[in-house]
């Protein structure tokens, strides 16, 4: 259930408070595309993105202990190629990510913590 609710450029933003933090849904940025396929279809498209997968594998060896680097590897090496894909559930999976996280459900969407 959303915590808060904030506005950016007139788009409504949910954001959670999972133990003390707070993660921010990047899915509602999507909502200027119609259907919920288009909103995966962007996150997974971002997640392809060799900078994205840069920014997160840094942000995640600074802030989580027990990030999965030699996974972080692999995916690194990948990112940007045509026939590469992942999804969040599978990089926090293999990563054992922190700072992003899908959830399903009536508030369901992708979630990125704001540290």
């Amino acid at each position: 259930m959303p915590n808060k609710v904030i506005e950016v450029q007139n788009i409504k933003v949910n954001v959670v408070n999972i133990n003390d933090n707070n993660y921010i849904c990047i899915s509602d940025f999507t909502k200027l595309k119609e259907g919920k396929s288009a909103s995966d279809d962007i996150i997974r498209n971002w997640l392809r993105n060799r900078i994205t997968l840069e920014f997160l594998g840094t942000w995640e060896s600074i802030y989580n202990p027990n990030f999965n680097s030699v996974e972080f590897d692999g995916f690194r090496k990948s990112a940007g190629l045509h026939t590469f894909t992942l999804s969040v559930t599978e990089w926090c999976e293999k990563t054992n990510a922190i700072g992003i996280y899908s959830k399903r459900g009536k508030y369901g969407g992708t979630y990125a913590h704001t540290q």
